[in-house]
């Protein structure tokens, strides 16, 4: 996907892009590539790639869910800043927190958010199971995604605990999604979550499948979730 196509297809869903905004992405993706050198941040480096599997699939969300009328996302196990940061760019004034689990990308988070002039944008150093049970972030924010991290189920335990009552958590999923869908409907339940509805897509030039699931949280996640470090993945809920 070249630029040009990027700006467009994102102006057909209603989100344009001032020059400054594109400038940003073009920032990304020059230290995406660069770090990429130095750690493993990700196996797409060609660009239009990129800007196809990385900063359009990130932005995918906001065709489907009001970006522009929430104020605080959380992202849970971004890696190299996905969805999040692309969508910051997006809709500047979202106040994002994103937790990763290993301080060399959260050094590239903050390298990058700094090059990009970002602001409103911490990066956590925690594993999700345990910053998920801090006062400050727990049940904290209006919007919560994780984009390729783990089955539902699992992804479910680590984000539900961060989102608001009233609040949504997007999980952001490739083809095939029923199967997770079924095993995921008793911890969603359990964590005070109800799914809204799942919106079915294709990326351009049949880059592939995808899957959005909304989870409205209708109840408060009790008080024992998330479980300990390594336990949602090794007894899923």
């Amino acid at each position: 996907m070249r630029k040009e196509e990027f700006a467009l297809r994102l102006a057909e869903q209603g989100i344009a892009l001032a020059p400054s905004q594109l400038a940003q992405f073009d920032v990304y993706y020059r230290l995406l590539v660069e770090w990429n050198n130095r750690m493993n941040l990700t196996a797409i480096t060609a660009e239009g790639e990129v800007y196809l599997k990385h900063f359009f699939d990130s932005v995918t969300p906001a065709f489907y869910f009001p970006f522009a009328d929430v104020t605080s996302v959380a992202d849970i196990g971004a890696g190299a800043g996905f969805p999040s940061l692309p969508l910051k760019i997006c809709f500047p004034h979202l106040q994002v927190t994103i937790v990763d689990s290993l301080q060399k990308r959260i050094s590239f988070l903050d390298h990058l958010v700094q090059e990009l002039g970002l602001t409103g944008v911490t990066a956590v150093h925690a594993r999700a199971e345990d910053a998920g049970q801090k006062p400050q972030l727990r049940e904290s924010f209006d919007v919560v995604t994780g984009r390729a991290v783990a089955r539902l189920n699992v992804l479910a335990e680590y984000c539900l605990p961060f989102v608001k009552v009233k609040g949504h958590f997007l999980a952001m999923k490739g083809a095939n999604i029923t199967m997770e869908l079924h095993e995921a409907e008793k911890a969603i339940k359990l964590l005070g979550g109800k799914t809204s509805r799942v919106e079915s897509f294709a990326l351009p030039g049949e880059a592939g499948e995808r899957n959005l699931v909304i989870v409205e949280k209708v109840a408060a996640t009790p008080k024992q979730y998330p479980r300990k470090a390594g336990i949602p993945a090794k007894k899923p809920l």
